[in-house]
């Protein structure tokens, strides 16, 4: 008896619906065809046990399984519902009528359990697309895959439900999730908050001005001043998540197999991966590409602590992502693309030491070893960072103080007035959506400036010697201070206050 079975794979963040033939005959044997790796060969035998543990058998027949299309290659022990419930309904062993219009996917264990699966959710999307009435997967994934309205989903825990369900004896329901509720989740008492922070003001309104922005920054100074502390709460004054955003971020986690039981990520994630991170851990890839920390990081914020120690090879990888915002993992059967639009958060020391210009603090690093030090962040890289800004130690009175600084969400409500005007502005550009991704076109279309401001920024660029690349940045940031402030037109003090933000472009730095 010949039944088909549907299950789906996920490549890159989308996924394509697998046919799974299932065929019994008079003969003995398991043959498995279609593609598979190791993983679906060795379903067998979960498939055996599993069934043996449930009061069902696996038939003592000539038993041939089709995975299509045959050219494309399948992974992962998801398929092993898929090819149990094939093998029972093409036995005779159950009935099922309705068999063609559900999804089926889960890993099983042994005792008829069912285990978690990575990108149900970009499965859920598929399966709607497609016109299945519904999806059944393992109840660690229904949150995720429950998002997608008009799909029948339904969490499973072991496969006598899904038998029950078919032949009508169950009485499992699907799962019903409120999107907009999911979705409406914020932050408003978040974790990390920027009352916490004692002092620096000044660092405060430049991550201000970075989040309004989109602005990629890095921190520049002495241990123990605080750059980790302010880096890990510039998520808290980002604007909220769009409910396309917030999908995209999900679909990303869900392949990863980070989501775990929740569903819709409705806050913008927070990736802080260690300097001794690999490139293909940062980029994406592997034998069966996954993606990386820059990708899980989309739609939110990519923190690199002490951006020097970082490998340079693996700090050069990250440069045609930060312009594109999207990765490319090319294989020789196939290529992958997952989307990276995050802003790039990193923080240095000035030295090896990390006390180099501190008077306080004697200087223990030779200008063979500064130079060294600095030269692992190349100036293409250091040329997709907007703003640089250095980081002083807070002083003894500042700590003491017990007056209550501004909180994350207050500062948040300008952030987020800033980038509406944006939106506004760029409305016309789908790819273009905040101030940082202006072309040198846009620039020059937003960026007007009165003579005033025209010879500000060139006695600056002569007297600060400003690297030439310094130029567009400065406009950017300025564009940036001016929507804060709602003005329409840059003004000379917009100017000012962007170019202090260019600390390594000046000679002494980087050379």
């Amino acid at each position: 008896m010949l039944v088909k079975v549907f299950g789906s794979a996920v490549f890159g963040v989308e996924a394509t619906t697998i046919t799974v033939e299932v065929n019994i005959d008079k003969g003995v044997g398991y043959h498995l065809v279609g593609l598979p790796d190791n993983a679906i060969k060795e379903s067998s035998y979960r498939i055996a046990a599993a069934l043996k543990n449930n009061g069902y058998s696996l038939p003592v027949k000539k038993i041939t399984i089709n995975m299509a299309p045959a050219d494309l290659r399948k992974e992962g022990s998801a398929y092993d519902l898929t090819l149990a419930i094939g093998i029972l309904v093409a036995s005779g062993q159950i009935r099922a009528d309705e068999l063609d219009q559900y999804v089926i996917m889960g890993e099983l264990s042994l005792d008829g359990g069912l285990q978690p699966i990575k990108g149900a959710l970009s499965i859920a999307i598929k399966a709607k697309e497609e016109g299945f009435k519904g999806f059944i997967l393992p109840i660690q994934n229904v949150k995720e895959a429950a998002i997608v309205e008009g799909l029948d989903v339904y969490g499973i825990e072991n496969v006598l439900q899904v038998i029950d369900f078919f032949e009508g004896n169950g009485t499992i329901e699907p799962t019903i999730i409120d999107t907009k509720e999911e979705f409406s989740r914020t932050l408003d008492f978040p974790e990390f908050d920027f009352s916490d922070v004692k002092g620096q003001e000044s660092i405060k309104r430049c991550m201000e001005i970075a989040a309004a922005g989109g602005h990629n920054i890095i921190l520049i100074g002495p241990p123990g001043s605080g750059k980790t502390m302010l880096a890990k709460r510039l998520p808290s004054i980002l604007p909220p998540m769009t409910m396309k955003e917030a999908l995209e971020t999900t679909k990303i986690h869900s392949v990863a197999g980070k989501t775990k039981e929740a569903g819709l990520m409705s806050q913008r994630p927070f990736r802080s991966p260690h300097h001794t991170a690999s490139s293909v851990s940062l980029v994406g890839g592997g034998s069966y590409p996954q993606p990386g920390e820059i990708s899980l990081a989309h739609n939110g914020v990519l923190f690199l602590d002490e951006l020097p120690e970082f490998k340079r090879e693996v700090l050069e990888v990250m440069r045609q992502p930060l312009e594109d915002r999207e990765v490319t993992i090319s294989r020789a059967k196939f290529t992958i693309t997952y989307p990276s639009s995050f802003m790039l958060v990193a923080s240095m020391n000035p030295s090896p030491s990390g006390y180099f210009n501190d008077p306080d603090a004697p200087i223990s690093s030779s200008p063979a070893e500064m130079q060294r030090y600095l030269s692992k962040i190349s100036g293409p890289l250091l040329d997709r960072i907007d703003i640089h800004i250095e980081v002083t130690p807070v002083p003894f009175e500042k700590l003491t103080e017990t007056r209550k600084a501004e909180s994350s969400v207050e500062i948040r409500k300008r952030v987020t007035k800033a980038r509406e005007l944006q939106t506004v502005r760029f409305d016309s550009m789908p790819s273009i959506h905040y101030n940082a991704q202006m072309s040198s076109k846009l620039i020059r279309e937003f960026c007007v400036l009165d003579e005033i401001s025209l010879q500000l920024l060139k006695t600056a660029m002569e007297r600060l010697n400003l690297s030439a690349r310094a130029y567009d940045r400065i406009l950017k940031v300025a564009r940036t201070i001016a929507d804060l402030e709602a003005s329409e037109l840059l003004k000379h003090t917009h100017i000012a206050e962007a170019i202090q933000y260019r600390s390594l472009d000046r000679e002494g730095w980087l050379g």
